[in-house]
């Protein structure tokens, strides 16, 4: 079936546009907001008193109270986390919080290779052989019913601290989880980071009241932990909510006033990126990944202790070897890419809604990157599998608009009881586990529940942008606007779509697979880049664009990025 794409333009609240601008909001952004439900002007203020109180989180003061008595009784406290960047980022949050308010408190981090998600019952048995008196999780447990009673036979307690989606049964234990049943917490967006950071704050208050907090142990300033939070959250990809944006904006400030951890600052000198203009682009794209590269390959372990470090050089070791890990994972990436190209036709079937591969030789760690590849190519729910343990196999899944990938694994385990060993995730991404000898099984279900969901609009790829500039509007000063807010996931950058005529155009790329050209709108011309394009544009095109901020030797000038273009007949 043909990619079918689509140019749509976003709804506007003028009601909304009206307000924003009363209260100062330059047109622009108040257009952009207006766009994108906003729902008052009250959501322009970042500060940190607009979060949502703690109190309003299910179980957060009674988590609080139970961290209080174990730092009171000095218990040890053990931290397991999850191995990507938002496990990474709050362990560390969890680790540099708790000992800031004199708790005893170490982490382990599962292996993705030895132990799988989440507290097992293995990671019980290491736990108790640890000394631990009380396991705290991070971004994971929501769904660890054996590992938390196998905590609770060797008399250890367990807070899960989760955002995952619960199932049908939840462990027995303290749970603070915004979207666990009976939780009203108005943001249910929170990544695992934002969870832990909420639970600190409640610790601050309940800890304060204690009369814990004294002249050798002063009462801790968690904003300092916030370039963590930011960037656990965008890794994440979780909505950017007002709540979210409060966190992330906070974090982002903090950085950019070279108020961050020396981890942080490492890994921006790593990927070469300048802190002080610190974009949640830099920490979904630089950052994430080689954190992330961590758990993929090796052990998370590394990337919680660069976020840990207490000095610069001892970071900037393990950043580089970080970085050094995501070079591979990407050479990985790339390999795997190809063979899994090599398995697909250069259009699907047609009526084919989903796309489904394995192959003995792909690498666990990667499979949800390539997954995304993949979808980006087809624009179709799209999972990938690589071998595990015991004729095993662990796939990572990538949805479109529309289609929610955990609700797809759930109805197919229901029609299938026995097939899926376990699953878990969100709307657009999730992960399984089954035996190699139903993938085809699988492939069919699969398909079969996502056809009975979908319609042409939802296979068809919309790019939804905010309409068109005049070209008087198209200047470096809005691009520096725009890019000093807080886009992400559920909350996008400003895009436009307009017609111009194609000037001159050049390819560019060691590799020749991008084109630069220069494009007239109104009298007046612009430079812009598409990106894996290597073909002649036309004399007149309609493209969908973002204003940019090209920066070269020292000076800033305005570029328009691509995300797509055809042809005006």
């Amino acid at each position: 079936m043909a990619l079918v794409k689509h140019i749509a333009t976003r709804e506007i609240d003028s009601a909304i546009q009206q307000a924003l601008q009363e209260k100062g909001a330059p047109p622009l952004l108040a257009q952009l907001y207006a766009s994108r439900q906003v729902h008052s002007a009250d959501e322009l203020d970042d500060g940190l008193n607009r979060l949502i109180p703690y109190t309003q989180l299910t179980n957060c003061v009674a988590a609080a109270k139970r961290l209080a008595q174990a730092i009171e009784q000095h218990e040890k406290i053990l931290i397991i986390a999850d191995y990507d960047a938002d496990g990474a980022t709050a362990c560390s949050v969890g680790i540099k919080g708790l000992q800031s308010m004199g708790a005893t408190v170490d982490f382990f981090v599962p292996n993705r290779f030895e132990h799988g998600y989440g507290l097992t019952p293995e990671l019980a048995d290491i736990a108790h052989d640890l000394g631990a008196q009380l396991i705290l999780t991070v971004d994971n447990g929501i769904s660890s019913h054996d590992g938390v009673e196998r905590a609770r036979q060797w008399g250890i307690d367990t807070i899960v601290t989760d955002h995952h989606h619960a199932g049908s049964h939840v462990p027995d234990c303290l749970i603070v989880n915004p979207n666990q049943r009976g939780c009203t917490f108005p943001s249910k967006n929170l990544a695992g980071v934002g969870v832990i950071f909420y639970v600190l704050i409640a610790l601050r208050a309940e800890l304060r009241q204690r009369g814990w907090f004294h002249a050798g142990l002063p009462e801790p300033k968690l904003d300092l932990l916030l370039d963590l939070v930011a960037l656990g959250t965008v890794a994440d990809v979780v909505p950017l909510d007002h709540n979210n944006r409060i966190l992330v904006s906070q974090g982002l400030k903090r950085i950019r006033a070279g108020k961050m951890s020396f981890g942080i600052q490492a890994l921006f000198q790593e990927a070469r990126r300048d802190a002080r203009k610190a974009q949640p682009f830099d920490m979904g794209f630089a950052l994430g990944p080689r954190i992330n590269a961590a758990g993929r390959l090796d052990d998370m372990s590394l990337g919680i202790h660069c976020l840990l470090s207490d000095n610069l050089d001892s970071a900037q070791q393990m950043a580089h070897e970080l970085n050094q890990l995501n070079q591979t994972r990407q050479e990985i990436e790339q390999d795997m890419l190809q063979n899994v190209l090599a398995l697909c036709p250069s259009e699907l079937p047609e009526q084919q809604t989903t796309l489904a591969v394995f192959h003995e030789d792909f690498h666990q760690g990667v499979v949800g990157i390539v997954a995304s590849r993949l979808k980006e190519r087809f624009y179709r729910p799209t999972f990938v599998f690589a071998p595990s343990d015991d004729g095993e196999i662990r796939g990572s899944g990538r949805s479109i608009t529309g289609v929610h990938l955990r609700d797809v694994l759930d109805s197919v385990a229901k029609r299938c009881p026995d097939m899926i060993i376990k699953f878990g995730g969100h709307a657009m991404a999730a992960g399984l586990t089954m035996h190699v000898h139903r993938f085809e099984e699988f492939c069919t279900i699969f398909e079969q529940v996502v056809r009975e969901w979908v319609d042409e609009d939802t296979l068809a790829q919309t790019y939804l942008t905010d309409g068109s500039l005049h070209a008087s509007d198209i200047t470096l000063e809005h691009a520096h606007l725009m890019n000093g807010q807080v886009w992400g996931q559920g909350f996008p950058a400003p895009s436009f779509h307009d017609e111009f005529s194609v000037l001159r155009q050049q390819p560019m790329g060691a590799d020749k697979k991008h084109t630069k050209a220069w494009l007239r709108k109104e009298g007046r011309e612009f430079e812009a880049m598409f990106w894996r394009c290597d073909v002649s544009l036309p004399e007149k095109i309609h493209i969908v664009y973002r204003p940019t901020v090209n920066e070269w030797r020292g000076n800033e000038e305005l570029q328009l990025y691509v995300d797509y273009w055809e042809p005006v007949a």
